[in-house]
């Protein structure tokens, strides 16, 4: 069988995507096996690979619908909604079966009611620390992918300008900052329990982290509808690829600095959905060194991403009491390479028997956002 994610690939957004579950494999590594300074500041801000994941997938989501609007045949919502839910769901709710048939494999950790994750609002007031908490992102994602399209076909009807496209845009990114700010003064700052409150109602809300999203929602409308400015823009591949690590390493600062400090929680998010959205542009650059670079591995980490992104954190939570019996701690190089090579052969098992099958199927039967001719 032909692999349906065989078609051409931007090495440039491979190598984005797969920094990004580096990243987040090495932050819970941190939070839920060594708990320890096992991989330096890169531990401690690997959780930003959950915010380079959004950026990508507003980009490339937005992409789609927009590409698909701007074409002669007619857009299908349906069909747009059959292919997400045959791309995201069956490898999600393989292992939400896992979590809740297995108590082994959930290894005493409190699981949320299964309701929350069926609905996808486990994210909303997620106590943090349960079985399964990583999935508040796959919520986020999924509310997004149902809100954009109907949007964005709700604007097209109106017979809208794109001004109302770019002042949606603008109003989430404002309206986003506004409800951290009340947030962060009514239940973070002087509570009793301000920490756990910032996870709770800042880190996982939606209303609080759509900033990357959208930012590659807006990489996607200037793409389909402003095309002299964005030549202009990705004539400068390596310019914007400089300035993008620039703008992320200052929002990385800060948050090493005071992750829940006022100033960065209102704007360090909307910093990184801008350091992000330029890494972006220059993955999309044809003669950056960012889109011309391969990196050996980084194509099959970005294809199996999702799969490892899901299974890691429980196999790593296993696995280490079984390898300190045997001597190796958590904080051993031993240790270290063992979870990690389990946390990609686990993604790679689950993308292999679910999600490429399943990719096959939606080839077959949705290969397209368009309606039928």
């Amino acid at each position: 069988m032909k692999n349906p994610a065989s078609t051409a690939r931007i090495e440039g957004l491979d190598t984005l995507r797969a920094l990004a579950v580096i990243l987040v494999v090495l932050h819970h590594y941190v939070l839920f096996v060594s708990r320890a300074d096992t991989f330096g500041w890169v531990g401690r801000i690997g959780w930003i690979g959950v915010d380079l994941f959004f950026a990508l997938s507003g980009y490339l989501i937005g992409n789609q619908i927009f590409a698909a609007m701007r074409a002669p045949r007619d857009f299908s919502l349906a069909r747009f909604y059959g292919r997400r839910a045959l791309r995201t769901l069956p490898v999600f709710y393989v292992m939400l079966a896992i979590y809740y048939v297995s108590p082994w494999f959930r290894a005493g950790l409190e699981l949320p009611p299964l309701w929350r994750f069926l609905t996808f609002t486990q994210n909303i007031k997620l106590a943090p620390g349960t079985a399964f908490s990583h999935a508040w992102s796959l919520c986020i994602e999924e509310q997004f992918y149902l809100v954009l399209p109907a949007l964005a076909l709700a604007i097209a009807q109106l017979r809208a300008s794109l001004r109302w496209g770019w002042g949606a845009i603008a109003a989430v990114i404002v309206a986003g900052m506004l409800v951290r700010a009340y947030t962060w003064q009514e239940l973070v700052v002087d509570h009793p329990h301000g920490s756990r409150n910032y996870y709770q109602y800042i880190y996982y809300s939606t209303l609080c982290r759509f900033d990357e999203l959208v930012a590659g929602v807006a990489l996607a409308l200037l793409k389909n509808f402003h095309p002299r400015q964005w030549r202009t823009l990705t004539s400068s591949g390596n310019l914007a690829g400089g300035a993008g690590m620039a703008v992320a390493g200052l929002a990385i600062w800060l948050f090493l600095d005071e992750r829940q400090g006022f100033g960065v929680t209102v704007f360090g998010y909307p910093l990184l959905a801008l350091g992000f959205s330029l890494l972006i542009v220059a993955a999309l650059s044809r003669k950056s060194l960012l889109r011309s670079m391969r990196v050996p591995g980084a194509a099959s980490m970005a294809l199996w991403s999702y799969a490892i992104y899901l299974t890691h954190k429980q196999v790593c939570i296993l696995a280490a009491p079984v390898l300190k019996e045997h001597g190796y701690g958590a904080g051993s190089p031993v240790a270290i390479c063992a979870m990690l090579a389990l946390s990609v052969l686990s993604g790679w098992v689950l993308y292999r028997c679910v999600e490429r099958p399943f990719m096959a199927v939606r080839g077959r039967y949705l290969p397209t956002n368009f309606k039928p001719l």
